[in-house]
């Protein structure tokens, strides 16, 4: 017999967690095949590639408020539901490019614009199902759960994905992944909803558990508009913080094997392995992080504890950063950017916790907004990358382009950093 609360939020984070790294997967996968196979396959310059890479981007960008607003409309679960069926058709879709070689970059370019559309809810869904989901004081541990996952995955995509490839050829590992992400959106479907209170499953002490909280945490945040938001001066600031950590990341994410690959000379291998590492450090901070922010939180209070913990982590990240591109040194190089993306990982819970009060019971829309502000900083990285790399040698100015480029992420990351000063997320100022 039942005498304690079921457990049945934390199926629902796990679930999360889930789509959260497989959707990390399927987005990623695209900059192992462009290192490994389409660049030298077909003859795509660099700066194309980074084009292809960055219209997921700009698209998933566009479309984050609008997912929003349908979040806050239709409810988190569905808007997960939609988005999962849809990945398990535009996946296996990039895998077919292969039969227009003369076509591939715009047919790269469209697919993959139109899986950013459809991957537009992830995030925003996450965060609302947890607020939704979880006590208070469990929130930065859960959404470092959801986050750790992605970092997770793209750490898996250079092995896993690899793998595939090698095995099966890059088309046909793109299928895998289109399989999966239908598999896995068919469960959640079944398992599922938008409330604790209207789950089958859950008993009377774990709605008492969640609901118990939920009022308490969201009465200091009003319910607010769009327009209202975006004027508000929290959310600017916040949104300014993460655009600056998204450049970081993004520029990571894309460029990490490819500069371990071609720039530092490792070969594919080497490269593989060195691009892997920062990434598993990166989903360690992620899942540490917000634990430690709730536990700092709890020991300082809710303004002083809430920003301790990103400010110093992309304080930290900057300068490891900075130290690591300043070598060619393959160890200490991995060894800065592994520590600089596990400090980047501490801090991503505290984002999405603080964007979601923000918005009171808009908080779909409110985490929504936020994202876009992050990912409007992350959009260029992929593309201007190699074009600053590239302008840089041109100057024959003495030092690498690579490092040019990659230490305006390290500068942007440490401005982002010094934003969380001025943030009082427990004063909203929004109207």
């Amino acid at each position: 017999m039942q005498t304690g609360p079921t457990n049945v939020r934390w199926r629902i984070v796990l679930l999360l967690v889930a789509f959260s790294g497989l959707g990390y997967f399927n987005r990623n996968s695209i900059a192992v095949a462009g290192a490994e196979r389409l660049m030298k396959e077909f003859s795509i310059p660099e700066d194309q590639m980074g084009a292809v890479y960055t219209a997921f981007l700009i698209a998933y960008t566009a479309c984050m408020i609008p997912g929003g607003w349908v979040i806050d409309r239709i409810g988190p679960k569905r808007a997960l539901m939609l988005m999962g069926f849809a990945s398990a058709v535009l996946v296996p879709m990039t895998g077919l490019t292969s039969y227009f070689p003369a076509l591939i970059v715009p047919a790269l370019w469209l697919i993959r614009s139109l899986l950013g559309v459809v991957s537009a809810p992830m995030y925003p869904s996450a965060a609302r199902m947890v607020s939704l989901w979880m006590p208070y004081e469990s929130r930065g541990v859960a959404n470092g759960m959801v986050t750790a996952a992605a970092a997770a995955a793209i750490a898996s995509t250079f092995y896993i994905f690899g793998f595939l490839m090698d095995r099966f050829g890059w088309p046909t590992a793109f299928m895998i992944g289109g399989v999966a992400s239908l598999l896995l959106s068919a469960v959640w479907t079944v398992v599922a909803s938008d409330q604790p209170d209207t789950h089958p499953t859950v008993n009377e002490q774990e709605r008492e558990l969640i609901l118990g909280t939920r009022v308490e945490a969201n009465s200091s945040s009003p319910a607010s508009g769009f327009l209202a938001m975006l004027r508000d001066r929290n959310m600017c600031l916040l949104m300014g913080s993460y655009a600056a950590l998204s450049y970081f990341q993004y520029m990571l994410f894309y460029w990490i094997q490819y500069y371990f690959d071609t720039v530092l000379k490792l070969g594919k291998d080497d490269g593989r392995l060195y691009a892997t590492i920062p990434l598993i450090a990166m989903a360690v901070g992620m899942m540490s992080g917000g634990g430690l922010a709730d536990y700092v939180q709890w020991k300082l209070g809710k303004q002083r504890g809430r920003a301790l913990v990103p400010a110093c982590g992309m304080f930290a990240s900057a300068i490891l950063l900075a130290m690591g591109i300043a070598s060619d040194n393959a160890t200490w190089a991995v060894s800065c950017i592994t520590l600089a993306m596990g400090a980047l990982g501490a801090s991503e819970s505290s984002f999405w916790v603080t964007g979601v009060e923000l918005g009171g019971k808009r908080g779909g829309l409110s985490a929504a907004i936020l994202n876009t502000g992050g990912n409007a900083g992350g959009i260029p990285a992929p593309y201007l990358t190699p074009l600053i790399s590239k302008w840089v040698d041109s100057q024959e100015l003495g030092i690498g382009g690579w490092q040019v480029s990659m230490g305006v992420a390290s500068a942007l990351c440490f401005m982002g950093a010094g934003l969380w000063f001025f943030i009082r997320d427990d004063q909203p100022n929004v109207g």
